[in-house]
């Protein structure tokens, strides 16, 4: 059960959680880069609310995202995105402003300017309406994504993979996760981009080759697999493999889609040969994806395949793989990894 004290203008006590006697509606912002979102979630799974403005246009043309012209961008959604939260939850359940029953916000990691407006503006609706605020850890709630509008419950293994992350994860609870394995070098996402711009995609890169990579050969090429501890990843080397076989055709004969083929079937099969190793070594029969490359074909493809095997299989809809505010208010009523007090600050690295 999670108790929270309100220090703000009553002293009232609050109780969010499963344990709560009446529904839990939780309004959660999101902006730790280059989406602005707003969520109101019941009870950690049923959404009410989904909002996210995107800034993929505007970073477009630099080849990547630009911290203060992000910021800036979330100034200007920040108010678009709330209004429209409540007038989503007002049409759908009737829900007023003073009916949420607590304020949720990404902490970090991510830009420390964006994350600011996002959390900054979360504390205010908290102060305002006299509510408890919740700050979030950004990858507690890519996890907590596989709640929403499903029955997964703890204990299950998780493969966290995003443009800055790349980790298994044993969850054992609502609230307890232990790190298993983590790249050492670049995320799995970053691979994706930096060998997207190798090839000369635009950005974002990631889908683009994941498209590509659907029309090649993935046996056309053997890449390396870096060989590191148990749970652990490499995709440096992986990267510089690639721009080697880039460099040995001609710019006009490169087989582009035999080599994102390729690079994305060593990426998938190391990703999905490690899950599975922590998966036998736990006994759990569940697992799940999580992060923005839980969008990827090939991953969620041989993800699923194990449920051949015998394993229960969650991976999040398309739309809350990718940065969203629903993760974030699922997050706070599940209390995984939460920050209570309104001075929480924002942090840019894991904590």
């Amino acid at each position: 059960m999670k108790m929270h004290k309100k220090k703000l203008f009553s002293d009232e006590t609050v109780t969010i959680g499963q344990n709560s006697d009446v529904d839990n509606y939780i309004m959660a912002i999101e902006s730790s880069c280059d989406e602005t979102a707003c969520a109101i979630v019941k009870n950690g799974r049923e959404v009410v609310s989904n909002v996210v403005a995107s800034q993929i246009k505007t970073h477009a043309k630099f080849g990547g995202v630009i911290p203060e012209i992000a910021a800036r961008e979330h100034m200007d959604a920040i108010n678009v995105v709330i209004e429209e939260a409540f007038s989503q939850a007002k049409e759908k359940e009737g829900i007023n402003p003073e009916d949420i029953t607590a304020f949720a916000g990404t902490a970090g990691p991510g830009l420390v300017g964006c994350l600011l407006v996002g959390l900054n503006a979360a504390k205010t609706l908290a102060l305002v309406y006299d509510k408890p605020f919740i700050g979030i850890n950004h990858l507690n709630g890519h996890l907590c994504a596989n709640y929403l509008d499903t029955d997964l419950k703890p204990p299950f293994m998780a493969l966290l993979v995003s443009g800055g992350h790349t980790q298994i994860i044993d969850v054992k609870s609502y609230s307890e996760q232990v790190i298993l394995g983590e790249t050492i070098d670049d995320a799995v996402g970053e691979a994706y981009d930096k060998v997207a711009r190798l090839i000369g995609l635009p950005y974002p890169g990631g889908p683009k080759l994941d498209k590509l990579a659907q029309e090649g050969n993935p046996k056309a090429f053997q890449l390396p697999e870096a060989k590191v501890g148990d749970y652990d990843f490499s995709f440096s080397g992986l990267k510089t493999a690639v721009l080697r076989l880039v460099k040995s055709f001609p710019e006009d004969e490169r087989p582009i889609a035999d080599i994102c083929a390729s690079f994305q079937e060593r990426v998938s099969s190391t990703l999905i040969k490690k899950l599975k190793k922590a998966l036998q070594n736990s006994g759990y029969d569940t697992v799940v994806i999580a992060g923005g490359v839980a969008a990827n074909s090939e991953i969620r493809k041989k993800l699923f395949a194990l449920s051949d095997e015998g394993y229960k299989v969650y991976a999040p809809p398309m739309k809350y793989c990718t940065d969203n505010a629903a993760m974030v208010a699922s997050c706070a009523y599940f209390n995984s990894n939460t920050f209570d007090d309104v001075n929480a600050e924002v942090f840019s690295r894991v904590k």
